[in-house]
């Protein structure tokens, strides 16, 4: 028995390092674009956008992208929280769970929506980040509103497939990571995105959906047993 707990502290334990380490990773990406500029860090590869297209257009997409850095940090770190048992019948999970569906909602998925209609590599990519804030809006409006009618194991299960679109920003940076340092794969930087545009958040999902299906199942299990 002690074993178990253990283990299953010692898991948790290493997930929240793990979390902490790539909201301070998530950080320290955005504090690079303050003060405020349009010719820093990933902006650099985006003065097409300002050349190409007329001011007020690209000033929508610009406001969008600053919206979508200073957010994400809050998404990773709010999102997280739901899935400890410890909160689920406190007040602080309702309130944090309300905030990253606001942040989300109202800031984060929209900008990336925006964002999306002039991503790198073309349609391709265009199609890839357009379906995922696409999904990343639906699955935290539905978990909302399975929350509103008390429906709380569809609210767990939109819950898991929308932080699961949300660690997308963590693992298109890992996969670009791991083709580039891993693998003896040889792609143009162009190719490489577009590739890792699906492969940073279709993996989640994918997963997501798989972890729902066994969470059912082990619940059919269990009421028959009972």
């Amino acid at each position: 028995m002690w074993k178990t707990n253990y283990l299953k502290h010692t898991s948790i334990v290493l997930l929240i390092l793990l979390l902490g380490f790539f909201t301070v990773l998530m950080m320290n990406i955005s504090i690079q674009y303050f003060p405020v500029q349009k010719d820093v860090a990933f902006l650099k590869i985006k003065q097409w956008v300002f050349r190409n297209y007329e001011s007020n257009i690209s000033a929508v997409w610009f406001v969008a992208f600053y919206m979508h850095v200073i957010t994400a940090p809050f998404c990773l770190l709010a999102g997280f929280t739901q899935f400890f048992r410890r909160f689920l019948n406190t007040g602080l999970h309702r309130k944090l769970g309300i905030f990253y569906v606001l942040v989300v909602l109202v800031f984060a998925a929209p900008s990336g929506l925006i964002m999306s209609f002039f991503a790198n590599g073309g349609p391709l990519s265009i199609a890839a980040f357009l379906m995922l804030s696409v999904l990343w809006i639906f699955s935290t409006g539905m978990a909302l509103i399975a929350a509103k009618k008390k429906n709380f194991s569809k609210h767990g299960a939109w819950m898991l497939i929308s932080y699961a679109l949300t660690l997308s920003a963590l693992t298109l940076r890992a996969w670009k990571w791991g083709i580039v340092n891993l693998t003896d794969i040889e792609l143009k930087p162009m190719d490489l995105y577009r590739i890792v545009a699906w492969l940073g958040w279709v993996p989640n999902f994918i997963l997501a959906l798989i972890l729902i299906r066994l969470k059912v199942h082990l619940r059919l299990l269990n009421s028959k047993k009972n």
